[in-house]
């Protein structure tokens, strides 16, 4: 089931801000940066201001057309908080993170569109939690927000041990693909210049990603991204199938996607018994519904009938003299 599902509207949201968003992370290969420690602290707060609007756009699109709800609000309330009071017990310590955990799990149970949102709001409500808010954040938002957008994609038949086991290795491919990103949001600007793991602004952009990459594998990929990896990937093994059934049992007990429908009141004219043949006159009581028969004795048993049906007047045929 999927409570933020990705409707036409949505998708284009989303669309348009992974494409900003990429933007903000890769414009230093195609057009020549200057190699400044302070660069990306201005460009921080337009990339924030920025990104807060599409947020609320893409919360807007799904309220509109039916996709999330008050009680889908109030989950991602409720798993952003978790996530963000777990991620303090394992950022900082040799690359163990406990966010990308929750993340991924969330993001597979309620949808895409849920797992984007939950993945900037929880790093956001962290880095309130634990004073990191600097110019890193709203890189950071955005590279969580795309970890939840793909769990969400995943495909969706899986179940048992065979989407445990896609789950982790998800799980560990995202968080490498999360240190490269936040890697490449800071290299051009402080690696300095004149060494081989240098940005080298005008230069064609396979050689300048032949040197980030060899930056990347020599910085974070064997040390600090190997952890979040391996943590992500054994909480997904250890934890996820008791995890994803409470999620889902969650789901269906507040019923997200249970469709609201409002039936017009029935207007059809009411069925009444047709009217039968006309009845006796009121007062005559009726004894038999049978077909007529001749009474035994003739006209003395026609008296005789007359008489039980409490008639006052004499009974026809019979001799009165």
């Amino acid at each position: 089931m999927s409570v933020l599902r990705v409707a036409p509207r949505t998708a284009v949201v989303l669309a348009l801000a992974s494409a900003a968003a990429l933007a903000t992370f890769t414009w230093p290969l195609f057009i020549p940066a200057h190699p400044e420690a302070t660069a990306r602290a201005g460009e921080a707060p337009l990339v924030f201001v920025v990104m807060l609007p599409v947020l609320v756009a893409l919360v807007l699109a799904e309220l509109t057309s039916g996709g999330i709800d008050s009680k889908a609000l109030a989950m991602l309330g409720v798993l952003a908080a978790v996530n963000a009071a777990l991620r303090p017990l394992g950022a900082g310590t040799a690359g163990i993170e406990t966010v990308f955990f929750l993340l991924v799990l969330a993001g597979r149970v309620f949808g895409p569109g849920f797992g984007f949102l939950l993945g900037s709001t929880s790093l956001f409500a962290s880095a309130l939690l634990t004073a990191g808010v600097g110019p890193w954040l709203p890189f950071q938002m955005l590279a969580a927000s795309w970890v939840g957008l793909g769990a969400g994609l995943l495909p969706a038949r899986l179940r048992g041990r065979a989407e445990t086991a896609v789950l982790a290795g998800y799980g560990a491919l995202a968080a490498y693909g999360y240190g490269l990103l936040m890697n490449l949001w800071f290299w051009p600007f402080s690696t300095g210049a004149d060494t081989q793991l240098s940005y080298v602004a005008g230069a064609p952009v396979l050689e300048n990603l032949h040197r980030f990459a060899v930056f990347t594998a020599v910085t974070s990929t064997f040390g600090w991204d190997t952890g979040r990896a391996i943590t992500t990937a054994v909480a997904i093994v250890l934890a996820g199938p008791a995890v994803l059934a409470a999620l889902r049992r969650a789901a269906r007990r507040a019923a997200f996607d249970a469709p609201v429908t409002f039936a017009a009141p029935d207007q059809r004219p009411s069925i009444r018994p047709e009217a039968g043949p006309a009845g006796p006159p009121a007062g005559t009581s009726v004894h038999s519904t049978g077909p007529a028969r001749p009474s035994p004795g003739g006209a003395a048993g026609t008296a005789g009938a007359s008489s039980q049906g409490g008639g006052s007047q004499p009974a026809l045929g019979r001799p009165t003299g």
